[in-house]
């Protein structure tokens, strides 16, 4: 792929016509090296408001991910990371693209930095309010004149906490009063999803270096939160003290959907939001549906064709050394109206419900043992689109001494380079009913450090895919003479890459 704004190519052989799915030759970048400074790596959210696609990033996540507690410590660490992580900029940023603004050619044409967090005092040291903009969505609240970008928000263990930040215009941010049970060690939330008239929101991590353990599992909702209001609307935990956060949320037909990390595997819960809180919650899915801790959280949830599809996946790239479990590929189940539910990609096994088959015919993480996550779905003009992290490319930094025997003989037999130039980047494939997948692209779309699909937005110009890429401004390569250094990186950096059949520029 050239990188060229060009959209509305046909398809190899002309298949991909109008209403069949988007072909890897109907996606162009549209975005690179994180919109011109590699430090934005991860497009943590996106939203489409007010004829404007909007990105939400997290900078320099490697470097954040070197001094947290629970990182390996490695002597070949991927990036090149100041003593301090604060010495570079670490301000979160917000991103706007103009489709009418794109010109052929022309680098990161389009897009305007339209927000970037300020610097807070924290006892002496300047620190930025916000890391990262972690979820969005558009809601329109009681005391709402109109629809708004509601952002949440990613910020330092010694800040301020974490905060729900509302735009009317997508470019001019300000804070709303955040639920009560809120407090600073609450330092990341990641769901806000309007269901009914309410905006529902969970915390996602706290301080310490849990950025995606919030250590209990609780819902708050508001149908006005900009003038606060909030309420719980669940039992913490429902009812079960080894629910350990709600990291995923979804609206499917009469239902608000729930999904949970635990270390027994996830639960997924439902309601209807009706009545006085705490509403009514029922169980559909226990125990990992049945695989255990090796589905130990839902990662993603989409709702599709009158169905919810849901991901899985094992935190930290599908490795949790601290808890010991994995690695292990995620798997793909889907759900009824009335609880029954199919295992789409997996292992075949025998439940409670019966025997489970997976329908896709692929194994966990579709047969590809270096997909940690099914990280983000979307459902945009009749397909389901679902987009990967793969965690190939870091195996030029792991410790040997420490591979199981099989991905040793692999890499015995392909080379490191040959290996990650086959196999690197993450994964995006579609599917019209649920149980046949296409590969829309294997390979990050050419780039290797496009290690995974963090976020996935239909929009009236198509469906855009947002690449996470923590690979810059300098990455670490073996040199010629045995030396292990760091060296510029002109692929590093986050990248969004926009599929559509037509040209919203034209």
């Amino acid at each position: 792929m050239t990188g060229q704004f060009r959209v509305g190519a046909a398809g190899q052989d002309g298949r991909w016509g109008p209403g069949r799915g988007l072909g890897p030759r109907d996606f162009t970048r549209i975005a690179r090296n994180g919109f011109g400074d590699a430090l934005n790596s991860y497009p943590h959210s996106m939203g489409w408001f007010r004829d404007r696609l909007i990105v939400g990033t997290t900078r320099s996540n490697l470097c954040l991910f070197k001094v947290s507690k629970i990182a390996k410590k490695l002597d070949r660490w991927p990036v090149k990371c100041p003593e301090r992580v604060y010495d570079q900029d670490m301000r979160a940023q917000i991103w706007s693209f103009d489709p009418a603004a794109a010109r052929p050619g022309v680098e990161n044409a389009g897009w305007s930095l339209v927000s970037q967090a300020p610097w807070i005092d924290a006892e002496g040291e300047q620190l930025p309010r916000e890391l990262g903009y972690r979820g969005m969505c558009v809601f329109k609240g009681a005391s709402d004149a109109h629809d708004h970008l509601y952002v949440a928000t990613y910020t330092p263990a010694r800040g301020q906490g974490t905060r729900i930040l509302r735009s009317a215009d997508g470019a001019q941010f300000d804070e709303i009063p955040m639920p009560a049970g809120f407090d600073r060690s609450i330092i990341t939330l990641r769901l806000l999803v309007p269901f009914k008239g309410r905006l529902f929101t969970s915390p996602t991590g706290t301080a310490g270096g849990n950025p995606n353990i919030a250590g209990n599992a609780i819902v708050y909702a508001s149908s006005d939160p900009a003038g606060g209001n909030w309420e719980l609307v669940n039992t913490p935990g429902f009812g079960d003290r080894e629910n350990l956060g709600v990291f995923e949320m979804a609206a499917c037909g009469d239902y608000l959907y729930a999904g949970t990390g635990n270390g027994r595997g996830y639960q997924i819960w439902r309601t209807r939001a009706e009545g006085r809180a705490p509403y009514d919650w029922e169980r559909v899915i226990v125990n990992g549906a049945w695989r255990g801790a090796l589905n130990q959280g839902v990662a993603s949830f989409a709702a599709h064709d009158g169905l919810l599809y849901a991901g899985s996946g094992i935190q930290h790239g599908g490795i949790d050394r601290v808890n010991r479990i994995g690695p292990a590929g995620p798997e793909l189940i889907r759900i009824y109206e009335d609880g029954q539910w199919d295992l789409v990609v997996g292992y075949q096994r025998d439940t409670p419900e019966g025997m489970k088959i997976p329908l896709s015919g692929f194994a966990p993480g579709f047969d590809n043992p270096f997909n940690g996550y099914f990280w983000q779905m979307e459902s945009h003009d009749g397909w389901l689109y679902l987009g990967t992290f793969d965690w190939s490319v870091m195996l030029r930094y792991s410790e040997r001494t420490n591979w199981p025997q099989p991905f040793t003989a692999m890499l015995d037999r392909y080379g490191m380079e040959n290996f990650i130039a086959m196999r690197g980047g993450a994964e995006l494939y579609r599917s019209r009913d649920g149980e046949n997948w296409l590969p829309v692209t294997t390979q990050g779309f050419g780039n290797p450090y496009n290690y995974g699909i963090r976020t996935l937005q239909s929009t009236p110009h198509g469906l855009a895919a947002g690449f996470v890429n923590p690979f810059g401004p300098f990455v670490g390569v073996d040199l010629e003479d045995g030396r292990f250094d760091y060296v510029p990186n002109p692929d590093g950096g986050l990248e969004i890459w926009l599929g559509s059949q037509r040209n919203p520029a034209s």
